[in-house]
């Protein structure tokens, strides 16, 4: 339970970094020409990081109905839970009605599942670095096609000149 708690402190923590970091952007857009305080650049930056911060609240809200309950809330009860406060005495609630041991038999399901989510994370990440790699090399193999070709293409043109220079068709002694 000590490590759930850490993980949520985690969160909130991470949470709160990009609020901070949302007001800092916002308090360097206004001082850009024409964005101040109470201008309608400023008062869309700050709707957009209220929007940001009570959508990412929400999805914390939905997380946490489904760690308990094991059910996805529909909206209504999920504004409910925001709006009276009642979802940050969740976990508390389901130890007390559902028992300590379901309780974390349901995070440790949970903890699976995200750690099953960071290992395709991280294999797509993998995959994209292939990818990049392959590309890199596809076009390092065209460049390097294109200057093989403008090397014979020069070598071409020197023994020319130089078969020209010494048959020197131009000087035949035939008579002409």
């Amino acid at each position: 339970m000590e490590k759930d708690v850490d993980e949520v402190g985690k969160i909130a923590r991470f949470i709160k970094s990009k609020i901070e970091e949302l007001d800092r952007e916002n308090l360097a857009n206004r001082q850009k020409p024409g964005c101040g305080k109470g201008t309608g650049v400023d008062r869309s930056r700050t709707a957009t990081t209220i929007e940001s911060i009570h959508q990412e609240h929400r999805e914390v809200v939905e997380r946490r109905v489904y760690t308990v309950t094991g059910t996805r809330a529909d909206e209504e009860r999920i504004d409910q839970l925001i709006k009276t406060g009642d979802s940050e005495q969740i976990f508390q609630k389901a130890i007390g009605e559902q028992g300590r041991g379901q309780v974390l038999d349901t995070l440790a399901d949970i903890q699976e599942r995200h750690d099953a989510v960071r290992e395709v994370s991280s294999a797509v990440d993998h995959v994209q670095d292939g990818n990049k790699a392959l590309y890199k090399a596809k076009s390092l193999q065209k460049n390097s096609r294109k200057w093989m070709c403008i090397a014979i293409l020069i070598l071409l043109i020197i023994i020319a000149v130089v078969v020209v220079g010494v048959l020197k068709p131009w000087k035949s002694g035939n008579g002409a």
